[in-house]
């Protein structure tokens, strides 16, 4: 080193075709090519499956983008260490769950055909090859440009053999004061069975053979969870794996053993929960239940070092019930998740200049002092974009006032993922101590948060809130949270509203907005949501927010379908995380078919096809990927030549599970000036030429060539500083 639900698909070829699949629609798929004889279906159905993208292969489209930053000469250089990161953490979730499921869909003989046309093991077939050319390019962009750059600036990620005698005895002490108490080699023989494997676990397997009998074993060594992934000598800027520092150790662990060969193996497995809810008498007590189960669920994926013999993968298979498609041999050192331990290094010069989130202009005043807020919301909505505002100073600030305020009668909050230390949680507590009617509606389900939001639930419990888990068969995905004030004129509402968790970690990572409101129908919908959430009641109708499952698809259509019905003076711009539904796809291809401008900005997964001719000719699709990740949902329809019809924001995907299986909010944002605010991102976004992706009707994405430099995230992070300013020096501006 220092050196899904849809519409049902037509029938496709019983073998997927790797280049057809990249191809896309002009694959000649399965449907009828436009005007074939055939062809006489009306609207986008006349073009089969070859319509849609698979979703699974383009979410690898998305971490191949990740890729192009981690091999961006331009970036800082831990800035692109950091994506390599998050690529790994983000394909071992895509193997835990996506291709766990479709896994299971082969082993349980399911024929089905996704929207795209492909069967389940098409879609396996195509994930493997696709899957291995991203790992081979990881560990090219990781060996030969990132390691030799790091090294360029004193930042060494060392192997054992590079290090002279003083870096040996350093880490020999290391390794006897801190990793060798907690390791257990397991044997394997006779008497001690092939160990039990845990998800995402680092390993050694290790060929030990008695110098007296002659007998050769096969033994285990677990790379310590619980221990940092590089060991850090003591420059503070050298890096040692874990695992070769015990590997040089081995014959501590196994004394007066010959020691052969010794190489790492890392195994994923089905991480998904199944929780039946509808039998469950405890929900809390079931999640608990699954979570454990999770830790032995099926094998689906081997990673092992390049130079593993075929004789050890061979028994790694075996024994993890695996085949030989499904190992992943890697020349990079394994589980590169563990590089956030070098992002995370002292070393400004390498990474992005430090941003500091701003006070939104209209809660705090020119001295900086936080205002009223509950008076600033009588007065006006205030729209809230993190990270270029501050979580800290609008929402927790919103939760934290409520709290404290003693005519604060009830506060009610939706907890999806929020952080290890939740300021808002603490001041949920506070509220239900001082009296007030606190209700926390904690999704136990958030994968991979179950754990922490369990905890967190308890704690509620504890402090006197009424903690719900939700609705039966649906997650609760909101970000909703509803303060009831006793005031001189009755009781009014507060609300806030987002597309972001309550969680101050990521709200300085991530991309969000919120819309903090004092609107009485706004704050009665978000009353009646709470109802559900919280009681038995099939509440539908409301007066401003549009709620999934109830109303939001139809809603959406309704709002597609009116554009559609204005031909070329419509206009549809909408920016999602996903997008996969078949059933808006299809709509947005009729709105298409009018005339109808359609930009979509679409972060990760996009199973529509832009420009193609006679199907999507007016829809054009972008992916923002930078510094800060992209996660606002924003949907704006007309506007072309006056105010646009609709403008809403809120925690809603446009994916079969955020439609029908999940509970969501939108909510309008009906302010002139808010509305600009939206519009000037997205128009910023579908200007963008720093950290911006086209797809083509090919399926393919192009990144787009820098010509201006414009860049939607510098320029909204200089927007930010530029309102602070102008509220810190008023007279200075008004001279």
């Amino acid at each position: 080193m220092d050196q899904g639900v849809g519409q049902t698909a037509a029938p496709a070829a019983a073998a997927v075709d790797q280049q057809s699949v990249e191809r896309g629609w002009q694959s000649g798929g399965p449907g009828p090519r436009p005007g074939s004889a055939d062809g006489l279906v009306q609207g986008p159905e006349r073009f089969g499956p070859a319509r849609f993208g698979n979703r699974e292969l383009s979410w690898l489209d998305f971490g191949d983008r990740l890729l192009d930053l981690a091999a961006d000469p331009s970036l800082p250089l831990l800035e692109r260490v950091k994506f390599l990161a998050i690529f790994s953490e983000g394909l071992d979730e895509f193997f835990q769950v996506r291709v766990a499921g479709v896994k299971d869909q082969v082993d349980a003989g399911l024929r089905t055909r996704s929207p795209d046309g492909l069967r389940p093991p098409d879609t396996l077939r195509a994930v493997r090859v696709r899957v291995r050319e991203l790992q081979d390019r990881q560990a090219r962009i990781f060996l030969d440009e990132v390691v030799p750059a790091l090294a360029a600036h004193g930042v060494r990620l060392s192997g054992w053999d590079t290090l002279d005698d003083d870096d040996r005895e350093y880490l020999v002490e290391v390794f006897h004061r801190q990793i060798f108490p907690v390791l257990t080699p397991l044997a394997v023989d006779p008497g001690h069975p092939f160990p039990y494997i845990s998800n995402l676990s680092l390993n050694l397997i290790v060929k030990v053979q008695d110098p007296v009998t002659g007998i050769e074993r096969v033994a285990r060594v677990k790379v310590p969870p619980l221990l940092p992934r590089f060991v850090v000598m003591p420059d503070g800027e050298r890096f040692v794996p874990l695992e070769q520092v015990i590997a040089a150790h081995l014959q501590v662990l196994f004394p007066e053993m010959h020691i052969g060969e010794h190489v790492a193996f890392r195994v994923t497995r089905n991480a998904d929960l199944a929780v039946e809810e509808d039998e469950a008498d405890d929900l809390l007590a079931a999640v608990e239940m699954e979570l454990r189960r999770r830790r032995f669920g099926r094998a689906v994926r081997l990673e092992v070092a390049a130079e593993m013999s075929p004789e050890l993968q061979d028994l790694l298979v075996r024994e993890l019930d695996l085949t030989a498609e499904d190992v992943y041999p890697s020349a990079a050192p394994l589980d590169l998740g563990g590089l956030w331990a070098v992002v995370d290094l002292d070393r400004p010069d390498l990474h992005c200049e430090t941003w500091t989130p701003m006070t939104p202009a209209p809660l705090a005043n020119a001295g900086n002092e936080p205002a009223d807020l509950f008076a600033v919301l009588r007065e006006q909505d205030v729209l809230v974009h993190h990270p270029y505002d501050s979580f800290a100073t609008s929402v927790e600030a919103f939760v934290a006032e409520a709290a404290a305020d003693p005519d604060v009668l009830a506060i009610k909050q939706t907890l999806y993922r929020t952080s290890g230390d939740s300021a808002i949680v603490r001041s949920l507590i506070r509220a239900a101590e001082a009296g007030k009617q606190v209700a926390a509606v904690v999704e136990l389900k958030a994968r991979f948060d179950e754990q922490n939001n369990i905890a967190w639930a308890r704690a509620l419990e504890e402090a006197g809130v009424h903690v719900v888990y939700g609705l039966v068969g649906l997650k609760t995905h909101s970000k909703i949270c509803l303060v009831v004030r006793r005031e001189e004129d009755g009781i009014r509402r507060y609300c806030h509203i987002g597309s972001g968790n309550y969680n101050a970690k990521t709200a300085r990572q991530y991309e969000d907005l919120g819309l903090l409101t004092a609107d009485p129908e706004i704050g009665a919908d978000v009353g009646d949501l709470f109802n559900v959430l919280t009681g038995f009641s099939r509440h539908s109708k409301y007066r401003a927010i549009v709620v999934a499952p109830t109303c939001l698809r139809r809603r959406l259509l309704e709002l597609i379908e009116a554009e559609a019905q204005a031909g070329p003076e419509g206009r549809i711009v909408i920016k999602v995380n996903g997008l996969t539904d078949p059933e808006i796809i299809d709509a947005l291809y009729r709105a298409s078919a009018r005339g109808v401008p359609v930009d979509l900005v679409v972060r990760g997964v996009c199973c529509l096809h832009p420009q193609v001719p006679g199907l999507s000719e007016t829809i054009r699709v972008r992916s923002i990927v930078g510094r800060f990740l992209e996660h606002s949902r924003i949907y704006v329809f007309g506007g072309t030549h006056e105010r646009p019809r609709a403008v809403l924001i809120g925690s809603a995907d446009l994916m079969e599970r955020n439609l029908d299986r999940r509970v969501e909010t939108l909510v309008p944002v009906r302010r002139p000036e808010l509305q600009d605010r939206l519009l000037e991102v997205l128009e910023l976004a579908l200007a963008d030429d720093t950290n911006a992706w086209t797809l083509g009707p090919e399926g393919r994405w192009h990144r787009v060539p820098t010509r201006r430099g414009v860049s939607l995230q510098r320029t909204l992070q200089e927007q930010a500083v530029e309102r602070a300013r102008r509220r810190r020096e008023p007279e200075a501006l008004g001279a």
